[in-house]
């Protein structure tokens, strides 16, 4: 026994150590896990610089608790998105494609861009400027993520440049010259029809930009059409272009907002009924309560036409700005109501919001069921806490820059937002079921003819 005691001593001997050896081991080990945490931190992928735009959106708020409304400011998520800004967008000229001018300017070219930029549809115009002025515009298409294609149809009809058969024409015919569009299958190009009516404009959207990226204000329009031109996978909900002079911060804006201790009611709806069972209900609810809801009828000429400043004045006489469906279901009340600081009351059931990986629309916004307006609505906004309405009022003030179209360079902007939801859209695959590739990485059609030696009219994906 005593033999084997020392040999099991003897073996085990190398293994032993005192006290003061164990705590150095321990020592190492800790100092090893900081020096490779530090190490890790150094080299790994590191958040935007201090200069850098994305930066504004980020500094504020941690990864596990990007809340908007904490006080903070806006940060978009990582996920999908990136930690900065990456682009390359390639803007078409609109002297480099036949007929790209007569879908800007009409068929005489007599339409302005300025008569364009004002109103609901300046979307159009506007975004277009931004991105010709934008550093993530690139002249060359061959190192384009995504290809703008600027048109401003709506404004172009409803001024008389082009009629309905015309604007399908233009833009098959401006479509059959874009190589690049082909290539894709039109998966990487971006297109604006900033109205209710959507790509609809385009009569023959289904055919040719099946695949393309829209940014629309308008989501859901099944409930009136066999086929919705808004698909969740690929398009973009973009604000509505509210009056410049109202966007305007601080003392600059046309109108203020007042106290709600001083505004004369509960609710109003300001705009034309054009014959929406909402908008009848509202107008009627609006006769039987006329000390709680304001609808006036409103003329759009005459001389009792509502000006654009007595509308505001009007808009900011409520706390709770009512906001049905119209023609479709969207409307420009939503977020006219944030600069005016009344909480928007939606009553349309398919509407589709902007940035809503940002946005908890739940703190800023009301959504109530179009099929129970009634008394019910009022005794429901009569019952809310005064300090309810002024959080969500508050909330409302810290994201409705997300709807000032102004330059992405602003720390907080529609056109900032846009570009982040256009980064998570970009697709390295461009090619389309229309190309090929040979052994040596050369892009061919059908007739085995190299990209570059393709002439106009290409066919159309």
């Amino acid at each position: 026994m005593g033999g084997l005691n020392r040999a099991s001593r003897s073996a085990l001997g190398p293994l032993q150590c005192g006290r003061v050896q164990q705590i150095g081991a321990l020592l190492l080990v800790v100092l090893t896990f900081f020096v490779t945490r530090i190490v890790d931190r150094a080299f790994s992928p590191s958040a935007p610089s201090s200069t850098s735009y994305s930066s504004h959106l980020h500094s504020a708020l941690d990864e596990r608790h990007r809340d908007p409304f904490a006080g903070g400011g806006l940060a978009w998520p990582d996920r999908a998105y990136g930690s900065r800004l990456s682009l390359k967008i390639y803007v078409y000229d609109d002297r480099e494609i036949d007929g790209l001018r007569e879908l800007m300017r009409g068929r005489d070219g007599t339409i302005s861009p300025d008569s364009c930029v004002k109103g609901q549809w300046g979307t159009q115009v506007k975004i277009h400027q931004f991105l010709l002025q934008s550093k993530f515009r690139t002249m060359n298409k061959e190192e384009a993520d995504l290809f703008f294609v600027p048109t401003y149809v709506k404004c172009v009809r409803m001024n008389g440049g082009l009629n309905d058969k015309e604007i399908n024409q233009t833009f098959v015919k401006v479509l059959s010259q874009m190589p690049y569009f082909r290539l894709s299958g039109g998966r990487d190009h971006i297109f604006v029809f900033p109205s209710g009516a959507g790509a609809h404009l385009f009569r023959s959207w289904p055919v040719f930009l099946n695949r393309s990226i829209i940014l629309t204000p308008e989501g859901d329009r099944t409930d009136k059409r066999d086929t919705s031109a808004f698909n969740t996978w690929k398009d973009i909900i973009i604000p509505g272009n509210v009056d410049d002079g109202v966007t305007a911060f601080h003392s600059s804006a046309v109108v203020q907002p007042i106290p709600l201790s001083k505004r004369k009611y509960l609710a109003n709806f300001l705009g034309r009924a054009q014959g929406k069972t909402g908008r009848l209900q509202l107008v009627e609810l609006a006769k039987q309560y006329p000390d709680k809801l304001e609808s006036p009828e409103l003329k759009l000429s005459g001389p009792n036409k509502l000006g654009r400043i007595d509308y505001f004045h009007h808009l900011r006489n409520a706390k709770f700005c009512l906001a049905p469906r119209g023609e479709s279901s969207w409307t420009l009340r939503f977020y006219e109501a944030f600069f005016m600081e009344c909480v928007p009351v939606i009553l349309s059931d398919q509407v589709e919001l902007p940035f809503q990986n940002i946005i908890d629309y739940s703190r800023i916004s009301i959504k109530w069921p179009s099929t129970r307006i009634g008394i019910e609505l009022l005794e429901y906004l009569q019952s809310i806490p005064y300090e309810a309405i002024e959080e969500m009022l508050a909330n409302g003030r810290r994201v409705r820059c997300l709807w000032v179209y102004a330059s992405e360079t602003e720390p907080c902007s529609a056109m900032g937002a846009i570009l982040w939801e256009l980064q998570r859209k970009v697709r390295r695959f461009h090619q389309s079921t229309e190309t090929f590739w040979l052994h040596n990485g050369s892009i061919v059609n059908r007739q085995l003819e190299a990209f570059q030696k393709w002439r106009t009219p290409v066919q159309l994906p």
